[in-house]
């Protein structure tokens, strides 16, 4: 693994594992209602949040999904890697100022297309808020020498 490059497919093995956390902040709450244009008042307005299911604003479902990407993208497999597909399931709300894990495991490897199945998911103290699964496609080991 190099700074330019994660794990190749030829390194992974089922079962490995890694872990990104992160607390949210108010900032990132508002950063992402701005960038996706989700101004959803459960999300941003605690007032109009109060009256819901949840009783005050909730992160938006996909700012915590993003820590998902954070894992894949930056550590396992990392650098090269491309995103082919992502199932979610939310299980619970997360609020600002709870800190989220992230964790992503090698599920399962298909070799012949260069794909990782990654069960995903996250939790906030040991309670998992969303579950799912993610498919990659990883470079070989001669695909990322010859890149550098």
């Amino acid at each position: 693994m190099s700074e330019r490059h994660g794990y190749c497919f030829e390194d992974l093995e089922v079962g490995m594992t890694d872990v990104f956390s992160k607390t949210v902040t108010e900032a990132d709450v508002t950063l992402f209602a701005g960038v996706t244009g989700d101004l959803n008042p459960v999300h941003i307005d605690q007032e109009f949040a109060a009256q819901s299911m949840f009783g005050g604003r909730i992160v938006h479902g996909m700012l915590t999904a993003g820590f998902i990407s954070a894992v894949l993208g930056m550590r396992l497999p990392g650098p090269g890697c491309i995103y082919v597909s992502q199932t979610l399931r939310f299980k619970a709300p997360v609020r600002v100022g709870q800190t989220v894990a992230a964790r992503v495991t090698v599920q399962e490897l298909v070799p012949e297309k260069r794909r990782a199945i990654m069960a995903t998911s996250c939790s906030v103290d040991g309670n998992v808020v969303l579950d799912g699964e993610a498919t990659l496609l990883v470079n070989r080991r001669q695909a990322a020498q010859a890149a550098e």
